[in-house]
């Protein structure tokens, strides 16, 4: 069953009337009580290079420079278009829009070449003190050669931030791999999201340089904890809901998502939510229509309302063959959903075994299913794991924690830059 997809773009302008596309959930959540104990006395200038789509990175870097305008310090976000989280009305924060023209001459069209000249120009107007990119290609190239257009002064310092892809998908592809290693050793500092992806890195590129550990986070809306405000659009009383977010790209394994649910419904009524879009929907459709499961199973597109579907669902299926991170299991335990979830990557840094949720084999569906029953079945179990998920989401990951080891690491590179 389909749900008509929400998503919103955002403007192309550099102060866009954001009116129409504010979220009033997210811009009345309860910010961190941490956060205040957590200002730098040293306020700085800093450039956010990062892409403004619904992905992960996107998500993490609009949250980060957000609350480190909140703080004081001066965020300028450079990309080609407004982050579909961020209002400009927000004191601190400024838009600089990277504009991408066609020639004839170009067969595709060219972005990393106009980013670079305008991460050049905002960080010679506005001072710029860092420049925090996520993804080493293509922005932290064009971060690089914005250097060499501002005659490698020392400021500002280039802070490079690895997500996944760049190291474990298109670092590996031979077309790309020596641009992605000459980024990320000519970079002033660099961060991954997890330990499994910093060891990956060093490993698939041999490096020397150091890598700092910087986890993602999450800020939950508090004021949806234990409303279930969707719930009775998808399921009864006495049935469970599931639930999956990604991009249905192959590395997310979606085909497993449903083949858990198929098997959990044989033991407990229950229903599926898909949420996000990707290439893998077309053929996860034809696998629900195969099984006739069309009442039982919501497509429901992109949204930007993630939390009030994570509130209203039981359990969070994450069968990945590949994670960096984990953010959308993050986002589910910080609602209180245990996760059930691929044993790769950085997903048991997230995840506790036994304790947030489950980890098994990647592939092993019949694991996978046997834990969620468990889980779903035994109402004193669930109640101990929705607490356990939800608090070790917010000590471990909480924003004022990673806020504080962002501006220490970005105080630690611009001494050593002096």
């Amino acid at each position: 069953m389909d749900i008509e997809d929400s998503s919103i773009k955002g403007g192309d302008c550099l102060h866009p009337n954001l009116e129409e596309v504010s979220n009033p959930l997210q811009d009345s959540e309860l910010k961190d009580p941490g956060l205040k104990a957590g200002v730098s006395p040293n306020l700085m200038k800093i450039g956010m290079v990062c892409y403004p789509s619904l992905g992960g990175s996107g998500v993490v870097a609009t949250e980060l420079g957000k609350h480190l305008a909140a703080q004081g310090h001066e965020v300028h976000f450079i990309t080609y278009e407004v982050p579909f989280r961020l209002n400009l009305e927000d004191p601190n924060i400024f838009f600089h829009e990277v504009e991408i023209n066609r020639y004839d001459l170009f067969k595709y069209p060219d972005y990393a070449l106009p980013l670079a000249v305008k991460i050049a120009c905002v960080a010679e107007e506005c001072k710029l003190d860092i420049l925090h990119v996520h993804y080493a290609i293509p922005h932290a190239t064009s971060a690089l050669l914005a250097k060499q257009i501002l005659h490698y002064r020392k400021k500002p310092a280039v802070v490079t931030t690895l997500h996944g892809t760049d190291i474990t998908l298109v670092g590996k592809d031979p077309s790309y791999y020596q641009v992605v290693k000459l980024s990320i050793e000519q970079s002033d500092g660099i961060t991954a999201v997890s330990q499994s992806l910093k060891n990956q890195t060093v490993e698939t590129f041999h490096l020397k340089k150091t890598i700092e550990v910087i986890y993602n986070f999450i800020v939950p809306q508090n004021q949806l904890m234990g409303k279930k405000t969707l719930r009775k659009l998808f399921a009864k009383d006495d049935e469970k809901l599931l639930i999956h977010s990604s991009n249905f790209r192959n590395i997310k394994r979606p085909e497993d998502v449903l083949s858990i649910f198929m098997l959990v419904r044989k033991r407990l009524p229950c229903k599926l939510l898909f949420l996000g879009s990707g290439e893998g929907i077309a053929g996860l459709r034809q696998m629900v229509s195969h099984n006739q499961l069309e009442k039982e199973v919501f497509f429901l597109g992109k949204s930007r309302e993630v939390a009030l579907y994570l509130c209203s669902a039981d359990l969070f299926l994450l069968p990945s063959s590949q994670e960096s991170f984990g953010l959308a299991a993050l986002e589910a335990m910080s609602y209180g959903l245990p996760v059930v979830a691929s044993d790769v990557g950085g997903i048991p840094e997230v995840v506790e075994h036994g304790k947030t949720g489950w980890l098994a084999p990647c592939g092993d569906v019949e694991k996978m299913a046997s834990y969620a029953i468990k889980t779903l079945s035994d109402q004193k179990l669930y109640r101990e794991m929705s607490k356990n998920a939800q608090q070790h989401s917010a000590e471990k990951f909480c924003v004022s924690k990673i806020l504080r080891e962002y501006v220490a690491f970005y105080e630690k590179i611009l001494r050593e830059g002096r």
